[in-house]
């Protein structure tokens, strides 16, 4: 892989065009188009007019967890336990979310130092109490115990906040708890949201239906990492983050269908390549695990399958191993280099300067992801996770 200069992946974004709160009305919200070139202005609630009649567009429907958790010892200082990701009773999040009595987390941890070794920490929630126990101060693993007959979701959902960016620079308040998420959001798991999806509504859910769009959900549980800024020059040597993702049967059936695939936001790209490249371990090993490595896209093969074959294998796995749903990671990094196998356009909000998310929109429609943020600049457009949104056509449409 050749060497990408992150200073050719930012640009200057001044505080005051970071969206802090959401409009309002969610579909109100800005809709930059780029079609091959060209860019129009819009608004989001008419984005079934800009999509091919072809299209499927695949949400992505992870919750977001209130995953920001405060304690608060004798001496009155306050701890903070950030969620990132279980580790027992189970790895899955789905599972851990309906753990009874015990869990152990991952997390980041603010003010460690007070936090003394062999003493816990106690929160009371009306009848119900959590315990919080340093298993491993160096790994920043941490022991639950709460109430019985209650989830592990029950009890964070009533003692934790929600996981706001750290970009927002502000604590979340009551609104939060239902902005910070999208309208379709089901599987509960991810730590931040996956906030292309954040402007749809029903209204625009019904018009895409109305004009034969097809609508599909698939699961990323979008991780903390998503924040991380890329800290070394030659972006191609950051260290991705790993992420946990559920496909369904019926996710394969629709992309062998052969549609105009268009993924709601990057985490949805990120799934959709996965996929595909799941296939590739497949047709080497039958017995390959789902576990997508960020440099896996960018190795020396002497040949590819296409992406039916890669889909097809994937559907052969799921029968052998009798799978509806089928579970796995994935730290795919797509940066400029990478060949899109399944995605053929992207709706997206406008990013940090030097993310590893500008490298998925720079991979994507090349050079002129800077002609689409210097017009979203010149244009008043709102950014990062509350701000507006774009829709991505970088080829032909079809129509």
């Amino acid at each position: 892989m050749k060497e990408l200069n992150i200073n050719d992946f930012t640009y200057e974004l001044p505080a005051g065009r970071i969206a802090l709160y959401p409009l309002d009305q969610r579909d109100q919200s800005k809709l930059l188009v780029y079609q091959k070139g060209s860019i129009a202005h819009k608004q989001f609630s008419s984005l079934a007019d800009f999509l091919p009649h072809n299209a499927t567009l695949f949400f992505n429907d992870t919750k977001v967890i209130p995953a920001r958790l405060h304690f608060t010892k004798d001496t009155g200082a306050t701890i903070e336990v950030f969620l990132l990701h279980p580790v027992s009773p189970s790895t899955l999040v789905v599972e851990a979310m309906q753990a009874q009595k015990k869990s152990v987390w991952k997390c980041t941890i603010g003010n460690l130092k007070r936090w003394a070794e062999g003493t816990s920490l106690q929160k009371e929630l009306g009848s119900l109490a959590v315990t919080a126990s340093l298993v491993n101060r160096e790994e920043g693993l941490v022991e639950f115990l709460w109430t019985p007959g209650v989830s592990f979701a029950e009890i964070i959902s009533r003692s934790g906040e929600t996981p706001l960016p750290p970009y927002l620079k502000r604590k979340p308040d009551v609104s939060d708890r239902d902005r910070y998420q999208t309208v379709y959001a089901h599987y509960e798991g991810a730590v931040a949201a996956p906030t292309a999806g954040l402007h749809f509504t029903n209204n625009v859910l019904q018009t895409l239906k109305a004009k034969g769009i097809e609508t599909d959900y698939l699961t990323l549980h979008v991780s903390a990492g998503t924040f991380q800024p890329v800290k070394v020059q030659n972006a191609v040597e950051h260290p991705m983050h790993t992420e946990q993702v559920l496909i369904s049967r019926n996710n394969l059936e629709n992309l062998l269908k052969n549609r105009f695939i268009i993924p709601v936001g990057t985490t949805s790209m990120r799934t959709l390549e996965s996929i595909y490249w799941f296939g590739v371990k497949l047709k080497k090993n039958h017995e390959a695990i789902f576990s997508i490595q960020q440099n896996d896209p960018y190795q020396n093969y002497t040949s590819l399958p296409s992406t039916e074959e890669a889909l097809q294998e994937v559907i052969r796995y799921m029968e052998r191993k009798q799978l509806d749903i089928l579970t796995g990671e994935t730290s795919i990094y797509i940066m400029p280099g990478y060949t899109f196998r399944i995605c053929r356009g992207l709706i997206t909000n406008f990013h940090q300067p030097g993310s590893t998310l500008i490298l998925l929109v720079a991979a994507f429609v090349g050079d002129d992801w800077k002609n689409i943020y210097h017009e979203a600049l010149a244009n008043d457009y709102r950014f990062l996770s509350y701000g507006d949104s774009s829709l991505l056509l970088p080829g032909r449409m079809e129509n």
